[in-house]
């Protein structure tokens, strides 16, 4: 189950990075979403289930979960959104200031 996470992780990976790579903005911010996600994903695949006692109530000895990967990933959560949500509004306002969302459009040099 880890190695196909770890697959997923990598295919993630490898998709967000072909959308940062891009020349059009959207495809930038999804590749960034893309690959918090991945990074999210990996946090989780590597926190994994641990082996042992329960570290507070010893009356299971059965497999438990840690919470510490499931806290950062909820941070990294919410700080992911927030920052989509503002690349959004960037993009949009751009699109509505420029009339035009690529960026070799956006440079500014007219004799490239």
């Amino acid at each position: 189950m880890e190695s196909l996470m770890i697959i997923l992780v990598g295919i993630l990976v490898s998709v967000g990075t072909y959308l940062i790579l891009s020349r059009q903005m959207i495809r930038i911010i999804l590749g960034t979403a893309i690959l918090s996600h991945a990074v999210h994903l990996l946090i989780l695949t590597v926190g994994g289930l641990k082996k042992g006692g329960v570290p507070l109530l010893s009356q299971s000895d059965g497999p438990y979960t840690d919470a510490l990967p499931q806290a950062l990933i909820l941070t990294a959560i919410v700080i992911s959104f927030a920052t989509t949500a503002f690349l959004l509004v960037l993009a949009y306002r751009t699109y509505k200031t420029n009339g035009s969302a690529d960026f070799h459009e956006l440079r500014g040099m007219s004799d490239e």
